[in-house]
């Protein structure tokens, strides 16, 4: 399929530049027969004799009718991203001007790019693997530091050389172990059976470390969900415009004054937090309104990744304690959060929010698998260390002035740290993609495999073949072992048009 693919043998054009009015727009042009197509538009110059990687200005011209002043770039392959012969043409950016000029090369001859095929090609000629092809889509759509670092490094080929080098040694050991075979009258042995226990003790701590990986990598890309829960009147909005330094949400002394929940995004050291402003939760109400409201909040706490559960210091030890104890399940008594309303509305519309949640217990809801974040609010009406000392079984609780500021820093490196969990390093070999971490999946079943048969002492040909699913794993990591052509079109058709 492969061989198929690379005999492409036309020319394709598209917009590298994003649509819209701009000083200049960029049309990329690669095939073997781009200097010809834009060539015929160029009279200034015969740029079938110009050398590669030199810029040419000139105007562009279909017939007597003049399109435009461009710069036109060339690249002859294969050293140019595409491996093949590419043209840029810099044209002013006005969208009118780019649309004739695209619509004069396709009248040439050329048809326009499907979405990642020049990066497609490129796979395809060579010049990057599939790792590094579907890190360019990462890095275009990167939006945070950490981000675009992850991958650069994977273009770079950190992921690409670590797997390289694994798959180079298990090609080798298996080169031996079915030299082997041939030998199998005589019963000797060409691979040591001790290096190949280190090589595949080394490769599992590899994948095993590439695998744990993803969690950070997966926040890194899409970025994690924090919920800020709590009653009403704790200050959830006030911490909300605190955070973002902007004022996003109505703040006022009545309580329920949220009734629907607020998301947005903060960028803190690289990583993207969408913090979601819920309504307060109270069990005493009998609007409706507010209590759909506090059924959002609960689904909102279940979906979150991160749940920073605010209260007021002025508040009552035993009601902030018995808040914090049925928020972390470990009951559900008189004055739990999210208890039944008063009155027969208000009850009604919270039963119905909690079904919305999909039939989960109270505790479940609340609890799930989540990481939580005390954060005591209003020190500007009572000191710190009073704070510390009126809840002192929230030893790990931040105090806090949404008011005015005071400690949300601190806040804000604590939802840095619960993210990163001591992995304070994210410039390596971080897996984001989710197709690679399916991949690893298999890789390191493989290898558990063959470790099993080297302890059972099985036989060189069943020890061959387990080498080969973990070598097939491996290569459809990187694209070498990927022979369907839907699959390729498929992680190419995610990328933009242009690249």
């Amino acid at each position: 399929m492969l061989g198929k693919l690379a005999g492409w043998d036309d020319t394709i054009v598209a917009l590298a530049t994003p649509p819209g009015i701009g000083a200049i727009g960029v049309i990329r042009v690669s095939g073997p027969d781009c200097f010809r197509i834009v060539g015929r538009l160029f009279p200034s110059k015969d740029l079938e004799q110009q050398p590669s990687h030199t810029l040419h200005v000139g105007f562009l011209k279909e017939g007597e009718e003049t399109l435009d002043e461009v710069v036109v770039s060339l690249y002859r392959g294969p050293r140019s991203y595409t491996g093949e012969d590419v043209i840029e043409v810099s044209c002013h950016g006005s969208p009118y001007v780019l649309e004739r000029v695209m619509q004069a090369i396709l009248r040439q001859g050329a048809r326009l790019a499907r979405a990642g095929e020049f990066t497609q090609r490129a796979f395809l000629k060579g010049k990057l693997d599939l790792t590094q092809a579907e890190a360019v889509a990462d890095l275009i759509a990167s939006n945070t530091a950490a981000s675009a670092r992850t991958a650069l490094h994977t273009i770079r080929g950190g992921f690409s050389r670590a797997l390289s080098e694994l798959r180079e040694q298990l090609l080798q050991f298996s080169a031996l172990i079915e030299l082997e075979l041939d030998f199998a009258m005589e019963d000797v042995e060409f691979a040591d059976r001790g290096k190949f226990y280190a090589l595949i003790s080394n490769a599992e701590d590899m994948t095993g470390e590439l695998l744990r990986s993803f969690k950070l990598g997966n926040v890194i890309r899409n970025g994690v969900s924090v919920a800020i829960v709590g009653k009403p009147n704790a200050g959830k909005s006030t911490l909300l415009n605190t955070l973002l330094n902007e004022n996003r949400a109505i703040v006022s002394e009545i309580a329920g004054t949220t009734r629907d929940t607020i998301e947005e995004i903060l960028n803190i050291d690289g990583i993207l937090f969408r913090l979601i402003d819920t309504a307060g939760i109270r069990h005493h109400t009998t609007d409706v309104i507010e209590s759909i409201g506090v059924g959002k909040s609960l689904e909102k706490m279940q979906q979150a990744d991160i749940v920073v559960y605010l209260f007021d210091v002025m508040d009552g030890v035993e009601e902030v304690m018995g808040a914090v104890t049925t928020v972390q399940g470990r009951g559900a008594g008189p004055g739990a959060l999210g208890g039944e309303a008063v009155d027969g509305r208000g009850g009604e519309a919270i039963a119905g929010a909690r079904e919305a949640i999909s039939g989960p217990t109270r505790a479940d809801v609340q609890t799930a698998g989540k990481r939580f974040l005390w954060v005591g609010n209003k020190v500007d009406a009572m000191t710190e260390d009073a704070a510390r000392r009126k809840f002192p079984l929230l030893p790990e609780a931040i105090f806090i002035s949404a008011k005015e500021g005071r400690q949300v820093d601190l806040l804000k490196q604590r939802l840095v740290d619960q993210v990163l969990q001591g992995n304070t390093q994210t410039e390596g070999t971080i897996v984001t993609n989710a197709r690679h971490y399916h991949a690893l999946q298999q890789v390191d079943t493989a290898l558990k495999a063959i470790r099993k048969g080297l302890d059972d002492g099985l036989p060189g040909d069943l020890l061959a073949l387990d080498i080969r699913h973990c070598l097939y794993y491996l290569g459809g990591i990187t694209g070498s072992e990927i022979t369907n052509e839907d699959q390729l079109d498929y992680i190419f058709s995610k990328f933009c048009i242009g690249k």
